[in-house]
């Protein structure tokens, strides 16, 4: 699944990065440390590892989903 995720924290010595995990966590009502940047820290697109109850997760996406 794709997301589509802005912040407005300038992408310096990481606070953009920390600022999408922190977004993430409390969109997806997980806590900060079961959200991590797997691959593309230094990249526009970024792939993230979210760790949890798989459906509470799906369904938090799906109705992220259905939001947009």
């Amino acid at each position: 699944m794709y997301l589509k995720v802005r912040v407005r924290v300038a992408p310096e010595d990481g606070k953009a990065n920390a600022a999408l995990v922190a977004l993430l966590a409390k969109t997806l009502r997980v806590a900060k440390s079961q959200v991590s940047i797997a691959a593309g820290a230094t990249s526009r697109l970024k792939m993230v590892d979210v760790s949890g109850d798989a459906r509470m997760l799906a369904a938090q996406l799906e109705a992220l989903g259905e939001a947009g």
